[in-house]
């Protein structure tokens, strides 16, 4: 693998977990989950989103920086292939649709000094699927606090991403996966290997299969 750090973004039940996992096997390299089911906010987020946004905002601000300044700056990212599941910038997408402006000002000073201390990745993977494909996998996945999470909050998600890959200086991988199943498929999955290992230049390149 050419890149020596990769994230997988994408929105909710999008296969980033899947997809890190399956190329941590295939390049013998090493993964950084995200630590998320733990967060006592969540479950309360998804029945009261206005009462618990900031709160719930700030929480995984704090718990992604610490796991990520860990994770990356305890190992060499030059010795061994790293695969995420997410960035700090995570963060940033999901504040932005989901706090109110003044909030999300304040929040947004907090990322970016903790941004300022963070490694950037060699390439950003974003993986699209259209809503109904998303609320399927949630479905199948069968986490408690996702099953009510509606089409429009998944669209608030998308379209938070789409602008937060319009004002990134990286190199950038958007893949649009639509009835695309890389883990049951040998053949899509081996395709998706050979794409995420190709060089790109900086900026957006989109890949339909």
């Amino acid at each position: 693998m050419r890149h020596s750090y990769v994230v997988i973004e994408g929105n909710i039940g999008a296969g980033k977990t899947s997809l890190v996992n399956l190329l941590v096997k295939k390049y013998q390299g090493r993964s950084v989950l995200e630590e998320f089911t733990e967060n006592p906010f969540l479950p309360k987020f998804y029945k009261e989103p206005q009462r618990y946004a900031f709160a719930l905002e700030m929480s995984f601000l704090s718990d992604r920086f610490h796991q990520l300044n860990k994770e990356l700056r305890q190992h060499s990212l030059f010795t061994q292939n790293t695969f995420s599941d997410y960035s700090l910038s995570k963060s940033l997408i999901f504040a932005r649709a989901n706090l109110e402006k003044e909030e999300f000002d304040l929040f947004q000073k907090m990322y970016q000094v903790m941004m300022s201390n963070l490694p950037k990745p060699d390439l950003l993977v974003y993986l699209h699927r259209n809503i109904d494909e998303l609320q399927q996998n949630i479905t199948k996945r069968g986490r408690d606090y996702e099953l009510n999470i509606s089409d429009d909050y998944l669209l608030k998600i998308q379209e938070s991403y789409f602008q937060f890959l319009k004002q990134q200086n990286l190199k950038m991988l958007v893949l649009d996966l639509n009835g695309v199943d890389f883990v049951a498929d040998e053949t899509q999955l081996k395709r998706l290997y050979n794409i995420i290992d190709r060089p790109y230049e900086i900026g957006v390149q989109k890949v339909i299969f």
